[in-house]
């Protein structure tokens, strides 16, 4: 299994040839294969994705049900992805604009994510329950908790491991690349922490491309807003209509412009002067706001 993008055998998506490693030198199990070098992003990516396209007279909404996503499931690892990824291949569903990955992976008690590179890539982790040990070849190394954002650019390349600490439960994270604005650029990692009441009934910024607000970042023209919504409020936000606008529902029930979305749904917003959220249940989400 590669342990970048969890695909069986030489994956797709990176070029070279796959090397077997020990589970003594990777820290996973026994069957996984390391890709020899990081993503290429070999194949075309349309666009836009999603499915139950809404149009109106300035605004498309598309919802991407949490159901119709790919699927992973290695034993240690349960994954669902919401683009292309690894051996999901759906050629509606290669990404968003510049965000390219989103996944949502649950990993067991005491597991993880043997050393393994990258390149070219703004990578984010947005860990929603439980902790995940990091070590990358820059000297870092961190334990990152709920209420942390990670940011990795992988850039000329770099080398991470990724684990759960934890003995006795699985940890939950969104796992989020974002295609960066140039190749090349010099690796770099940073963490912050945005704690809950930070975001309770309100978009809060966690990544933009200038770092402003306290949050870590990310080259490329876009930025990444968190919110927890207690039920029955709303937030409410103006956007530029020649942008684009993604919206991940991390838990809950909630109405985005008086559409349905719950756990595990994504929905694209485009065209749009007006965001609006309203709460059914507790909901957190992640709102991407891309050139």
């Amino acid at each position: 299994m590669c342990v970048i993008c969890h695909a069986f055998s030489a994956c797709a998506h990176h070029k070279g040839p796959a090397i077997r490693i020990s589970a003594t030198e990777a820290g996973s199990p026994p069957e996984a294969i390391l890709c020899a070098s990081g993503w290429e992003g070999e194949r075309p990516r349309e666009p836009g994705s999603g499915k139950e396209a809404i149009m109106g007279s300035e605004e498309t909404v598309a919802i991407r049900k949490a159901d119709e996503r790919g699927k992973g499931d290695h034993g240690w690892l349960q994954s669902r992805f919401t683009f292309s990824f690894a051996d999901y291949y759906d050629p509606n569903h290669m990404g968003y604009r510049a965000l390219r990955v989103i996944n949502d992976d649950l990993i067991a008690a005491g597991q993880g994510f043997g050393t393994h590179p990258h390149r070219d890539m703004e990578i984010v982790s947005y860990v929603v329950e439980g902790a995940l040990e990091h070590k990358d070849s820059m000297g870092n190394g961190s334990v990152v908790r709920p209420g942390d954002v990670q940011r990795m650019s992988a850039g000329t390349g770099i080398r991470h491991s990724e684990f759960n600490p934890l003995q006795d439960q699985p940890m939950r994270l969104l796992q989020i690349w974002i295609e960066p604005e140039q190749k090349g650029l010099a690796p770099g990692y940073e963490q912050t922490h945005i704690g809950a009441d930070q975001k309770r009934n309100r978009l809060t910024l966690i990544a933009s491309r200038d770092g402003r607000d306290g949050s870590v970042t990310i080259h490329q023209d876009a930025a990444i807003f968190a919110s927890i919504v207690a039920p029955a409020q709303r937030v409410e936000r103006a956007t530029d209509p020649a942008r684009y606008q993604w919206i991940q529902i991390v838990e809950g029930h909630a109405t985005i412009n008086g559409h349905a979305v719950e756990r595990g749904d994504g929905l694209s917003l485009t065209g749009a002067t007006h965001l609006e959220i309203e709460a059914v249940t507790e909901t957190e989400l992640l709102l991407f706001d891309l050139a």
